[in-house]
């Protein structure tokens, strides 16, 4: 990933190895870091610290080494090194080096950021959502959807090939009850014990011709294809589009079926058994506790058997890494699933499950409590209907996919500078009548030719804006590595911060000085790009006025 940090970076540790020499290296590579306190530089390495215990002698005394020579390699980019605490080196960039670093960034326009993050370009399936189709979205499952679409928009951008994918559970129990429950609406009886309740089940009966009488199974094939309507147009409105809908029942159609061929896989293997009159995988041999049931002694395979063979049709599909985007519910059968994917001689690592913690609905303080099946729920589209789409996806994805998620209704209506997502967009906005004050394309496209050629003396507010957006590329990296897309939310407001900042402080239309407006002009274009670019990778919009 070429840039001026990652060249930096490279600096230090090509320094690192000259003070070392050819057997003084440590194993371990020296960091860069922007420090958390100001006055400590630009950029901080422990790369003394490191090479001290091999050289015997102490970390200042190394760092003294080291700082001549990155004065050395680095020439005009480096302003000065200051040797801290026991041997931690600050580096002070140059004004120029800062300049020519803006001048990365335009140059690489759209692009700024990606293609970078990944050492191999990969063929990735996320499957995200999936909520049994027995009734409407939930606010609950979109919390899944803007996490599962907003990593697939990170891995893309870091340049993997990705497949958005829907698992349809749509055969067992929870359809029969829907078509149960469907049949008693439809013939103005209570649903019976364990069924749904909610009040899409009443429209769900009126839209069904014969519902009343109809064989079961029937109705509920009609309801899941009713409620597979709702649940597209629901991810569409929310900026989500599947490239697959997968059928659970697809996987026991066909002769063999894909159960049958994961049964016969597995038994190739010597991972399957008989016992009981009933199939089982040998899941212990894979570290679990016990063994586990694939096909019961009635003949009837079991969910897993399900699982199992759905993961065996991606792998055959050709992906590389298959990504599957769980609900807290499912925190059980993560070690299970990754011992029968170790069963089926998958690639050790080549299977992710993440697991969602809930979406609490908060108003005036109190929060709404959600139940598919007593009906008492809170639908996406009404979520929607309520906040929009782009507060929605932000406060979802502004907290880490591991930790629940209070979202406060009021706040995300408010359009103020307490509103992180109308906060973030207020900057993109401003930015753009900024540009339009300046004189529009023609005016901006001329600054952006001559702010590399400045050699003026930088305010500190230009330098602290230059930094933060040079430090986007390895947000996205660090974001795509830890499946993470929380870290652009928290960016994307650290950047429209800091550019409050340098506007607060530096006038940019008519700023006085040879040079200066045209590098001001760079500044609030470069940032106006990344941050039209987090918040896309968030599948949030970016307006131009607002």
């Amino acid at each position: 990933m070429s840039g001026p940090l990652s060249d930096l970076r490279d600096a230090v540790i090509a320094a690192s190895g000259a003070v070392a020499g050819p057997d003084g290296g440590s194993s371990a590579l020296p960091t860069l870091e922007r420090p958390k306190k100001a006055g400590f530089g630009d950029y901080a390495t422990n790369a003394a610290m490191l090479l001290a215990p091999r050289a015997g002698v102490p970390p200042r005394e190394v760092a003294g080494r080291l700082a001549a020579e990155l004065e050395r390699r680095l020439g005009d980019a480096l302003d000065r090194v200051e040797i801290a605490g026991p041997g931690f080196l600050n580096l002070v960039m140059s004004d120029r080096w800062c300049v020519a670093a803006l001048a990365h960034v335009l140059e690489a326009g759209e692009a700024f950021g990606g293609g970078g993050a990944v050492e191999r370009a990969e063929r990735v399936s996320i499957e995200f959502v999936s909520a049994n189709p027995t009734g409407p979205m939930t606010a609950a499952g979109g919390r899944h959807a803007a996490y599962g679409d907003s990593l697939a928009r990170l891995l893309q951008f870091s340049g993997h090939e990705v497949t958005r994918e829907y698992y349809i559970n749509d055969i067992g129990g929870q359809i029969r009850r829907l078509g149960e429950s469907i049949q008693a609406r439809a013939r103005r009886e209570e649903v019976p014990e364990g069924g749904y309740e909610g009040d899409y089940v009443r429209e769900l009966a009126d839209r069904i011709p014969g519902a009343a009488h109809d064989d079961v199974a029937v109705v509920a094939e009609r309801g899941v294809e009713l409620l597979l309507d709702r649940i597209r147009a629901s991810m569409e409105r929310f900026g989500v589009q599947f490239d697959v809908w997968f059928s659970e029942g697809s996987l026991h159609a066909g002769e063999p079926s894909a159960v049958r061929r994961a049964f016969a896989q597995l038994e190739q293997r010597g991972e399957s058994y008989r016992a009981e009159g009933a199939l089982w995988l040998r899941t212990s041999a894979h570290g679990e506790p016990k063994d586990d049931v694939l096909e019961r002694s009635t003949g009837e395979p079991s969910y897993f058997a399900s699982d199992i063979a759905y993961h065996l049709d991606k792998l055959e599909r050709g992906f590389d890494r298959l990504i599957d985007v769980w609900g807290a519910d499912h925190h059980g059968h993560v070690a299970r699933m990754q011992a029968a994917f170790a069963a089926l001689g998958a690639p050790e690592g080549a299977m992710e499950l993440i697991i969602m913690q809930f979406v609490n609905l908060v108003e005036r303080g109190e929060r709404a409590s959600m139940s598919k099946r007593r009906g008492d729920f809170v639908t996406l589209d009404d979520l929607v209907a309520q906040i929009g789409v782009d507060a929605a996806r932000f406060f979802m994805l502004q907290r880490s996919h591991d930790t629940t998620v209070d979202l406060d209704l009021d706040l995300a209506r408010e359009q103020s500078s307490d509103n992180p997502v109308y906060y973030v967009q207020y900057a993109h906005a401003r930015i753009a009548s900024i540009l339009a004050k300046a004189g529009g394309i023609w005016r901006v496209t001329s600054a952006l030719e001559e702010a590399p050629r400045y050699s003026g003396s930088l305010q500190a507010a230009e330098r602290t804006l230059a930094k933060k957006l040079l430090a986007f590329p390895d947000e996205i990296a660090e974001a795509t590595a830890r499946r993470a897309p929380h870290r652009i939310a928290v960016y994307a407001l650290e950047l429209a911060q800091t550019f409050t900042a340098f506007y607060r402080d530096c006038q940019v239309v008519g700023a006085e000085g040879e040079g200066v407006e045209s590098v001001r002009l760079a500044l609030s274009v470069a940032t106006q790009r990344t941050i039209a670019r987090a918040l896309d990778l968030l599948g949030v919009s970016a307006p131009s006025k607002m």
